[in-house]
């Protein structure tokens, strides 16, 4: 019986293990292009194509990113081809003075933050870029 059961337990977690994607770390300046996907310009000069869910897209897509420089935890799915993790795992990070920080977007008439850009819930005005440091940041 603990036979079958060591066994059982090896074979739950070769499968989980099996079902995560490795995560490797993409660094690099922000590109984000009319029409086309954004993008990573690395410190060797090679353009990689960034992809992810809907809200890692909407933040993708917000051109006052452009040009930051990034750093997108995920996976390569083809050469120059990377998608970044699930949005609440925080999978795409700002860096600014050799910091990572969180990109956030917030409402000063509100005083609401949100994690996609767009419209203030509240007031329906155009949020702000904020970058936040992971450890003040309001859960």
């Amino acid at each position: 019986m603990r036979c079958c059961l060591w066994v059982l337990a090896l074979a739950l977690g070769s499968l989980c293990a099996a079902e995560l994607p490795s995560h490797d770390i993409l660094r690099g300046k922000l590109m984000v292009r009319e029409g086309k996907p954004a993008a990573v310009e690395t410190v060797d000069h090679k353009v990689v194509e960034l992809s992810g869910d809907e809200s890692t897209t909407k933040v993708l897509a917000d051109k006052r990113l452009n040009g930051y420089q990034v750093e997108a935890r995920g996976h390569f799915t083809a050469p120059g081809r990377f998608s970044i993790d699930p949005f609440h795992t925080r999978g795409l990070k700002a860096v600014e003075n050799g910091k990572v920080k969180l990109i956030t977007y917030y409402c000063d008439v509100c005083n609401i933050r949100a994690n996609t850009p767009g419209p203030c819930a509240c007031c329906q005005r155009e949020t702000t870029l904020s970058l936040q440091d992971p450890n003040e940041i309001e859960p």
